[in-house]
């Protein structure tokens, strides 16, 4: 299979992370929306990243949607978000909270280098949305005394976040400090230094 997109956006690189955590073998093809939308579009008109081109040739164009073909493949025993109930709705409440801070991330980022008039309005909006869940993140991670977010086992939860603030901490570094949300850091570092994490990274390139 084929994954599409390149690894400084925190959708891409969870969706890369997962692969190597679950030990699927893929090609990756560092194509930017920007620099490489031509190449993109025969596989996703909306020119949008990551796209995942299975061995089948059928296309996936969205990172939830690929881990949860992702979780099939790698069956029951291995899925790293739950299958069904409340196990399941809290995992992708944390999932949507991090996807959804790492938008708000992309949206100032895009506000920064592409707009020539800048609204001082989106981004006070955008710039209190990321704190906000920053600080529901913070507050939900320290109340829990796992390992990882959910228990003794790695999910799409502490990848969704790990990845969300990696961006953002490089793409806004003003926003962060030593001891602004210290348990929310602590768990990404914590993330970042296992080996899957190492080997899907990119350095923050912002669109010119």
């Amino acid at each position: 299979m084929i994954l599409i997109g390149q690894y400084d956006s925190p959708f891409v690189r969870r969706v890369g992370v997962a692969l190597t955590l679950y030990e699927i073998s893929f090609e990756h093809k560092p194509w930017s929306v920007f620099g490489a939308a031509g190449k993109i579009a025969p596989f996703n008109p909306l020119i949008r990243v990551p796209t995942l081109v299975l061995d089948s040739g059928e296309v996936l164009i969205e990172s939830a949607m690929i881990l949860d073909y992702l979780d099939e493949e790698a069956g029951a025993d291995k899925r790293m978000m739950p299958a069904s109930g409340p196990a399941r709705r809290q995992t992708q409440k944390i999932c949507a909270l991090a996807t959804g801070l790492a938008d708000k991330a992309v949206a100032l980022v895009y506000e920064r280098v592409l707009h020539k008039e800048k609204s001082a309005m989106w981004v006070e909006r955008c710039t209190g949305q990321v704190e906000r869940v920053l600080d529901v993140l913070e507050a939900d991670r320290a109340a829990r005394a796992t390992p990882w977010w959910f228990g003794d086992f790695i999910s799409h939860a502490d990848i969704a976040v790990a990845c969300a603030l990696c961006f953002a901490r490089e793409a806004h570094p003003a926003l962060f400090t030593a001891t602004r949300w210290p348990t929310l850091i602590a768990h990404a570092d914590r993330c970042e230094a296992l080996p899957a994490f190492q080997a899907i990274v990119q350095p923050f390139n912002p669109p010119s």
